[in-house]
């Protein structure tokens, strides 16, 4: 291995990375002006705020930007599997994706180090900047923030991890594990002094977060150290804020459209309290066309939900009495956009969570596609709907599982992609080379999954019956069937939160935290019959990932023990 973990600090601009350059004794230190140094790079608050930044940045793209490592936390899980028979990537198969030396395992590691190594170089510096009292606290905040939810994050994960909390200028190669607890009371440390000193929500831009995201995060650990009361307190106060509420009438950019207000959430500009929205507490920001933004209409990149969730209907071979194909050959905006047919959803997903009541919103035509009508305007079908013609179309595996299955509608943007990737815009093909994105902003906390959380800290703490009045808060926003406190279980508010956050939730971070991953996805993950291992052979010691071996082998001055079931190398 030729870096240490906890020296990895990419992250941040360069002046940041040369703070661990300087050597100097204190007594012949020169302070240089015409470059960036140990000692000039840190000095005003906007010094500071461009590494902040940096944090905000990486974590995005982490969590939310490419079709690669933040769809680790959907695929192999109840929420959907690999419907392309690749058996090392995407959870094709847990046996051959999940081992100490995959890119899977790594990359999580590594980044979420990183973030902790960064952040600690920004708390080292602030004592000797020029920052007022207030000012340190408020960047400290934030770097706190993004410290305990990359604790949070490598705890639900991996499980005990070490814990540095210490700028490291030198290799240190004698790394121990912590107790995953004494994790999880990191996280809660870091968190719950971001809570306390963060700005309220109505104090802050778009994207930036806010007290409440830090409450909502803190509560999830709380619920993981199953410190009900706590997780409770805390809920409690992003739900009691007067600033947050969730939506229940029509609102935002399409709002004059057919549709209801659970597929306004997901339209284009409607994600942030710019719009009106009151239900978003932390959202990614994934700007088009703007110096800085993620996505740029010439090319995929941000969050691309819609190229591995939605399906490929222009790919059937199927032909009309005439011969001629009944969905045009490029990817249509008002279809699936331009989905490749990957992340298939399992049929719990699709179909096991509606059958008690079909008619909940989140279920309706505008959020869950499950018909589509033919789109080439020379085919003698078109307009009528593919329901129409089902054995034509289920002739083969590949039909069912990549060309067209149910898929959430909030992966992609009907009729509204940037018009730049429009190759006819009448009939809205797009540019198949560039399209795939998901181009709008993305929810990291909803104020839903917060009614949803303290659902399951009064479970934990025995009182169902607040846990069905939250509950179904959430479930009378989408007009479904209220739940009575004697249906409730932890399956059930997984069933929930699959209902209402769907492809937009971490699940693997859900499912690792509850210790749940291998009972709900050996239940639910069906997979490709076709594939090697049917893509869902996850073991039971799947419930955490390995410790890379490359940490393992680079820590030479101490033992870093790998997690059970995995081999040494």
């Amino acid at each position: 291995m030729t870096t240490n973990i906890y020296l990895r600090t990419f992250l941040l601009p360069l002046m940041m990375l040369l703070t661990l350059s300087c050597n100097e004794t204190e007594i012949l230190r020169e302070v240089p002006l015409d470059f960036a140094s140990p000692d000039n790079a840190f000095v005003t608050v906007d010094d500071f705020n461009s590494s902040v930044y940096a944090l905000y940045d990486n974590l995005r793209v982490m969590l939310s930007a490419s079709e690669h490592r933040p769809l680790d936390y959907l695929y192999g899980t109840d929420i959907g599997y690999n419907g392309a028979q690749q058996l090392n990537q995407r959870f094709g198969s847990y046996l051959a994706t999940l081992t100490p030396n995959s890119i899977q395992t790594t990359y999580h590691w590594r980044e979420y180090y990183g973030i902790i190594s960064s952040a600690n170089i920004i708390l080292d510096r602030l004592s000797d900047s020029e920052l007022t009292d207030e000012q340190k606290i408020s960047i400290e905040a934030d770097t706190r923030l993004f410290r305990g939810l990359s604790y949070r994050n490598l705890g639900y994960l991996y499980g005990g991890v070490p814990i540095e909390l210490e700028a490291v200028s030198s290799p240190k190669t004698d790394y121990q594990r912590a107790s995953r607890q004494e994790v999880y009371e990191q996280a809660v440390a870091d968190l719950a002094f971001a809570a306390q000193n963060l700005p309220g929500i109505t104090e802050v831009e778009d994207g930036q977060v806010s007290n409440l995201a830090a409450y909502h995060l803190l509560a999830d650990v709380y619920v993981a150290l199953e410190r009900w009361t706590d997780a409770i307190n805390a809920t409690t106060i992003v739900i009691d804020d007067p600033a947050t509420a969730l939506m229940t009438e029509r609102f935002g950019s399409r709002q004059s459209e057919p549709g209801d207000v659970y597929w306004d959430l997901f339209r284009r500009q409607n994600q942030n309290r710019g719009s009106g929205n009151t239900e978003g507490i932390w959202v990614f920001q994934q700007e088009v066309d703007i110096l800085g933004g993620e996505l740029q209409s010439g090319s995929r990149d941000g969050a691309q939900l819609e190229r591995d969730h939605a399906p490929r209907p222009y790919t059937f071979s199927v032909t009309d009495p005439s011969g001629v194909t009944p969905f045009l050959p490029l990817g249509v905006s008002y279809t699936s956009g331009r989905g490749i047919g990957r992340l298939r959803g399992t049929d719990h997903l699709n179909y096991g969570i509606w059958q008690s009541d079909p008619n909940d919103m989140r279920n309706s035509e505008y959020n869950f596609i499950r018909d589509v009508a033919f789109n080439n305007p020379e085919s003698e079908w078109f307009g009528q709907m593919i329901s129409e013609y089902l054995d034509l179309f289920r002739q083969t595996n590949e039909d069912t599982i990549r060309r067209f299955y149910p898929f959430q509608s909030k992966v992609f943007t009907p009729g509204n992609h940037p018009p730049e990737l429009f190759v006819d815009p009448e009939l809205q093909t797009m540019n198949a080379s560039a399209t795939g994105s998901t181009y709008t902003d993305q929810y990291f906390i909803r104020l839903a999954e917060t009614y949803l959380l303290r659902a399951e800290a009064h479970l934990g703490n025995g009182d169902a019956t607040s846990a069905a009045a939250d509950i179904n808060v959430v479930r009378g926003r989408a007009r479904a069937i209220p739940v009575t406190p004697g249906e409730i279980d932890i399956d059930y508010i997984l069933d929930e939160r699959m209902r209402e956050l769907g492809v937009e939730e971490k699940r693997r971070l859900t499912l690792n935290r509850l210790g749940l991953l291998y009972d709900r996805t050996s239940r639910y993950c069906n997979g490709n019959p076709v594939a090697t291992n049917f893509g869902c052979d996850v073991q039971p010691y799947h419930n955490l990932f390995p410790i890379p071996f490359s940490e393992i082998e680079s820590n030479t001055g101490a033992t870093l023990e790998q997690n059970p079931g995995y081999s040494a190398n």
